[in-house]
C-alpha cells in the first residue's frame, strides 16, 4: 500500500497540470499517457458517469489521438461508455456534449506551444468544470490511481464512434440564417489548427449543406500540431499579421482569424485593422436581444459582459432594454453565470463568446456567424459598422512581470484614493471620479492564475486620458 505522503507528493505534482479551467502541461513530462488514464477515471467516478455516455474529442496536435485512447481506457475501466467523436473543435465537442446530453473530455491546448497538450472536461449539457466544481477533486482522485492503479469494475464500459460534424454545422446554420446576406469575401486564417475542418463545413458545402454568399480565402486550412506558419493564438498581434496582409491583398470584406481549438474568432476589417472583441461582443448582443424580444416581448433579458470589456458593451446592453450582468473573467464562471442568470448571451475581451441556445457555453463560429449575418445585411464597410461599437480608447492587456502583487495594489490604491472608486470583484478595478467635462476611464489590475504577472487593462473616453492614466499605472506596478 502506498503511503499517504506518496499520494500527496502525486497531488502535488498534478498541481501543476491542473489549472483553475482546465488540464494542460507538457506533454511527456508533466501530462503522460498514464497521468491522463488516472485523469480519465477519476473523472467518471467524480461525475458518477459509470453506465453513462462520455464524449471524447480531441485535436489536431500529434500528441492528442494517443491522449483521447488513453483517457478513454480510464473512463471505461470505471464503466463510462465512450463515444470517440475523433478530430474537432472544442465547440463541436460541446455541441457533442449538448446534443448527447452526455459528459465529454476535449484533448486540446488550444493557443499554447505544439509541445503542450490539455483537456478541457464538461458534465453533460457542456457544463464547465473548473476546480471550485470538480477538478481539484478529479485531481486527488487521480493521485490514488496513480500511486495504486486503476482497479477496473466488474462491468467496463463500451465504446463507439460517431461523427458529428455534419449535425454541428447543420445546427449553427439554424440558429443563423447565412442565406440572405449579400455576397461577401472573406479570409480565414486557421493557424493550422481545427478551424481548417469546422470552417468548410459550416460557411462552405463541406458537410453537405447548401452553398451561402460567401467566398471563403483559406489561409491555412491544413491541420498541423505543429504550427508551421504562426502560433494559433490570434490575441497575439503578431499572429494577424498574415491575415491582415491577406485581406488588403484579396480585396476581402473582412477577415476571420481562429485559435487553435477553434473556439475563439477574432476578427479584421477590409483595411486589415483588428476589430475588438468588444465591439464583436457589442454587436452579437444586440442581435441577440432584438431577436429574444421579438420572441418573447415581455421577457426579462440578461446580456453577461466580464468586467474588463469595454464600456460600449453594457451600455448597448442597457440602451436595447436589456440588463447587462458583470462578471469575473474566465470561461467556466461565466458558462456558471449564464445558467444562474439565464443570461441570452455572454460576450468576453479575450473573444471568447457564450450562447444561451448552444447550452450556455462559447462558440467562436457562432459568434463569427452573427458578425457576418450583421455585416451581410447592410452595405456599409466592416470598418464603418465597427467604429460605431469601438467609441472609446482601449490600452488593450499589459502584463507586467510582479513578485509583490500586494505592495503594487497598495502603491495603487495609496495613489488614486479620493480620484477614484475600487472594487475587488476580480483583482482590483479603479474607476475616475470625473466631472461632467472631464473624460471617464476606468482600470483593471488582474494577477495571473498561473505565473507572476499582473495584467492591465485601462480604458477612457480618449486616447490622451487613457495614454496617462496607463503610464501612471504602469510607474505604480513596475515599482
Amino acid at each position: 500500500m502506498t503511503s499517504s505522503r506518496t499520494i500527496d507528493d502525486i497531488r502535488t505534482a498534478l498541481d501543476a497540470v491542473v489549472k483553475t479551467y482546465d488540464v494542460r502541461g507538457l506533454v511527456g513530462s508533466a501530462l503522460t499517457a498514464e497521468v491522463v488514464t488516472a485523469v480519465g477515471a477519476a473523472f467518471v467516478d467524480e461525475i458518477g458517469a459509470a453506465g453513462q455516455e462520455v464524449v471524447v474529442g480531441h485535436d489536431m496536435r500529434d500528441s492528442s489521438p494517443g491522449f483521447a485512447a488513453a483517457f478513454a481506457e480510464g473512463a471505461q475501466a470505471r464503466g463510462a461508455d465512450v463515444v470517440s467523436i475523433g478530430l474537432c473543435s472544442t465547440d463541436e465537442s460541446y455541441f457533442a456534449s449538448g446534443h448527447l446530453q452526455a459528459a465529454a473530455a476535449m484533448f486540446t491546448a488550444s493557443h499554447n506551444p505544439a509541445t503542450y497538450n490539455g483537456i478541457k472536461l464538461s458534465r453533460a449539457g457542456a457544463q464547465g468544470i473548473s476546480r471550485d466544481t470538480g477538478l481539484a477533486a478529479i485531481r486527488d482522485r487521480a493521485a490514488v490511481y496513480l500511486a495504486e492503479g486503476v482497479t477496473p469494475i466488474e462491468q467496463p464500459g463500451g465504446s463507439r464512434e460517431v461523427d458529428v460534424l455534419a449535425d454541428y454545422a447543420a445546427y449553427l446554420r439554424g440558429l443563423v440564417d447565412l442565406s440572405a446576406i449579400r455576397p461577401i469575401k472573406v479570409v480565414v486564417d486557421a493557424g493550422n489548427g481545427m478551424g481548417g475542418l469546422t470552417v468548410p463545413a459550416v460557411l462552405g458545402e463541406a458537410a453537405g449543406l447548401p452553398a451561402l454568399p460567401i467566398e471563403i480565402v483559406p489561409l491555412y486550412f491544413e491541420l498541423d500540431g505543429t504550427f508551421p506558419n504562426h502560433e494559433a493564438n490570434p490575441l497575439e498581434p503578431a499572429n494577424l499579421v498574415d491575415l491582415q496582409e491577406a485581406v488588403v491583398r484579396h480585396g476581402a470584406d473582412l477577415g476571420l482569424a481562429f485559435d487553435g481549438d477553434a473556439d475563439r474568432c477574432f476578427v479584421v476589417d477590409e483595411k486589415g485593422q483588428a476589430v475588438t472583441p468588444s465591439a464583436v461582443a457589442a454587436i452579437v448582443a444586440l442581435r441577440e436581444i432584438t431577436r429574444v424580444r421579438a420572441e418573447e416581448p415581455d421577457a426579462d433579458i440578461v446580456v453577461i459582459h466580464n468586467l474588463i470589456t469595454s464600456n460600449i458593451v453594457p451600455e448597448t446592453i442597457a440602451a436595447a432594454g436589456a440588463t447587462p450582468h458583470r462578471t469575473r473573467v474566465g470561461h467556466s464562471l461565466i458558462k456558471d453565470a449564464m445558467r444562474e442568470t439565464g443570461a441570452i448571451f455572454g460576450g468576453e475581451h479575450s473573444a471568447h463568446y457564450y450562447f444561451r441556445d448552444f447550452w450556455s457555453a462559447d462558440n467562436g463560429m457562432l459568434a463569427a456567424m452573427h458578425l457576418l449575418a450583421e455585416f451581410g445585411s447592410q452595405e456599409r464597410p466592416l470598418s464603418e459598422l465597427a467604429a460605431r461599437y469601438s467609441p472609446y480608447a482601449l490600452s488593450g492587456e499589459i502584463n507586467s512581470t510582479v513578485d509583490d502583487v500586494p505592495g503594487a495594489y497598495t502603491r495603487i490604491v495609496d495613489a488614486f484614493t479620493g480620484r477614484a472608486d475600487f472594487d475587488e470583484l476580480d483583482g482590483l478595478t479603479v474607476t475616475g471620479l470625473t466631472s461632467d467635462d472631464e473624460s471617464f476611464w476606468w482600470f483593471s489590475v488582474r494577477p495571473s492564475n498561473t505565473e507572476p504577472l499582473l495584467r492591465l487593462n485601462v480604458e477612457a473616453g480618449d486616447q490622451a486620458t487613457m495614454s496617462r492614466i496607463r503610464d501612471e499605472v504602469l510607474a505604480l506596478i513596475r515599482g
